[in-house]
């Protein structure tokens, strides 16, 4: 696993990428000049708008229609692909390269069985059909999901977010591919299957010289698994080097910036609470002894019920936020949606500041969802395209019919300035921001009614490391501010202790540990906490980071934004095409 491991299957020389937008063209990505051998793997990392993603598509000829490629050459197993037509390009994508995509919603096809969508992958290897099902067990398997033959029968949106994940995966393995593409391929995942999705990668690395491109922001990820690291800003290079002369001895203050955000190596490996002490304070929600059961797909051992949650009890308390904890597939989601009363539990009861909610109809419900509201995990796909951010944030007011035009729209900038956005922003439209922006537009729309409970559903997890800093803060001001309570669902164990008052881990579906999240990061009494715990990335360079002086960090704006960092203060930074 080195760079002399073989010839290269990429090279790109004195790449530049541009888009062009109202009559100019913003480089996104500048004299690019990067080569990975056969069995290396390498990954770029960098914040939103650093060319990380642009240099990607350029590889794989995917480019949107007002990108372009203005200067150097790509090669790919020995092809120019420069200037290369659709019909090479397609010769060569998911069997000489093959792409894992961040967002699983977008990429897999709704309409689809799982099966479906990875047996077409299998077919383009030209594999007897008869053999085709099998196989697709077999990389589904590979991939890191459980049941797959049961999965193969599902759709995407009976899976969740995590085994979609799983599935794009997948279907980049089945293609037998010798590069792989993986853009922010476990942001998704919970850490003890992102380090089993990254040990397998590795094992396909080491045993068949298959080489891997990782797409990331978290340098944690970068230092554990990469050969070689390329920091990028701005659309070019300011650093690169093995994980260990970059994280102990980087030269340049912006990857010294990223290494300050990463949670896991700011801290030297371990999980530090933000909140050591809990006052004790009334309930507002309370999930008591519920369970959920739900129908499986007929398969040949006939009818099953899946039972995705188990006798569960849980608390959220005014002005405090409860961190619901747990792998893929443990349950949080299905709890959040009977929070929400968007589900009935099959048992248990649900109790909104006392009331009990669990079988209310639509017309008690309506008006109680003016209490609570939700931002959901990706914030692009939770805002309206064609809506401006005004459009946006008043959205829920136009619903519940408050106020008039003027005072929706004055309460929209109250919103703005709350959540730290230019009131000029009203204008925008969600594909003119970047994911930090967005995400902050859809906290000033969950704000907008005023509620005493927010449901935060994994609300960082699509963003990089420094932008994941700033909304963190941003959430803990506004509950120091507003007294808002927060049920905050992550996979992410170092982000729950930076929010979390209190912290339940739940483990297919039945919560395993709860207290005080530090009471129980410090003290874990099940081997699942732990082993979550340990499961971080970046520790195996925390303990050396412990022991080197902390230099100074890269300056920050009045708005608390990284210097040099504009694409996050004012612009999309890489100008992306038409949603």
């Amino acid at each position: 696993m080195s760079a002399g491991a073989g010839a290269n299957i990429v090279e790109l020389s004195g790449l530049s990428v541009g888009y062009r937008r109202r009559g100019r063209t913003a480089l996104a990505v500048d004299s690019l000049d990067l080569a990975i051998a056969s069995g290396e793997t390498v990954a770029v990392v960098g914040e939103s708008g650093s060319g990380k993603t642009t240099t990607a598509n350029a590889i794989l000829g995917l480019l949107p229609a007002n990108g372009q490629i203005t200067a150097g050459s790509i090669r790919v197993a020995g092809t120019d692909i420069t200037t290369a037509g659709e019909r090479t390009l397609r010769a060569i994508r998911g069997t000489v390269v093959g792409l894992v995509p961040q967002d699983p919603m977008v990429a897999l096809n709704p309409t689809m069985r799982i099966g479906g969508q990875v047996a077409e992958s299998v077919r383009r290897r030209g594999v007897d059909k008869r053999l085709v099902p099998a196989e697709v067990v077999e990389v589904l398997e590979r991939a890191g999901l459980d049941n797959p033959v049961l999965r193969a029968r599902q759709y995407p949106h009976e899976l969740s977010g995590g085994m979609r994940q799983r599935v794009l995966i997948a279907i980049a393995l089945a293609g037998h591919p010798r590069l792989i593409v993986a853009d922010e391929p476990t942001s998704a995942l919970d850490v003890t299957v992102q380090r089993t999705i990254l040990d397998h990668l590795g094992r396909l690395v080491t045993e068949t010289g298959t080489s891997l491109l990782i797409i990331t922001h978290d340098l944690g990820v970068a230092a554990d698994r990469a050969d070689r690291v390329i920091v990028m800003q701005n659309g070019r290079v300011v650093e690169r080097g093995d994980p260990e002369s970059i994280l102990l001895a980087s030269s340049d203050p912006y990857t010294r910036h990223l290494i300050e955000a990463a949670p896991a190596l700011s801290h030297s490996g371990h999980v530090v609470p933000r909140f050591t002490e809990v006052t004790p304070a009334p309930e507002i929600l309370r999930l008591e002894a519920v369970s959920k059961d739900f129908r499986l797909p007929r398969t040949s051992g006939g009818d099953r019920v899946f039972r995705a949650l188990e006798d569960v009890t849980l608390s959220v308390r005014a002005g405090q936020t409860l961190g619901l904890v747990g792998e893929s597939g443990s349950g949080k989601t299905t709890a959040l949606r009977i929070a929400m009363a968007l589900d009935k539990p099959t048992s248990g009861r649900v109790f909104l500041d006392g009331k009990d909610i669990t079988s209310a109809g639509w017309s008690e419900l309506r008006p109680l969802r003016r209490r609570f509201q939700l931002v959901h995990q990706n914030p692009y796909s939770s805002l309206d395209p064609r809506f401006s951010v005004e459009e946006s944030i008043a959205e829920p007011l136009v619903s519940f019919r408050v106020g008039n035009r003027a005072s929706r729209s004055a309460r929209v900038r109250e919103l703005l300035d709350q959540v730290a956005l230019p009131v000029d922003f009203r204008e925008r439209r969600p594909s003119e921001l970047s994911g930090g922006q967005r995400q902050r537009v859809a906290i000033a729309r969950a704000l907008a009614l005023g509620p005493e409970l927010v449901f935060l559903d994994e609300p960082v997890s699509a963003l990089d490391v420094s932008v994941q800093d700033q909304i963190l803060g941003l959430l803990t001001g506004l509950q120091r501010e507003l007294g808002v309570s927060y049920f905050f669902i992550s996979h992410d164990l170092a982000v729950v202790a930076q929010l979390s008052h209190e912290v339940a881990v739940l483990r297919r579906g039945r919560v395993v540990e709860s207290g005080s999240t530090a009471a129980v990061f410090a003290a874990p009494g099940q081997d699942h906490t732990r082993e979550l715990l340990g499961a971080i990335p970046g520790q195996r360079f925390a303990a050396a980071l412990a022991a080197v002086p902390r230099p100074e960090t890269i300056p920050s704006g009045p708005d608390g934004i990284p210097a040099g960092s504009e694409e996050l203060r004012s612009g999309s930074g890489e100008i992306p095409s038409a949603p």
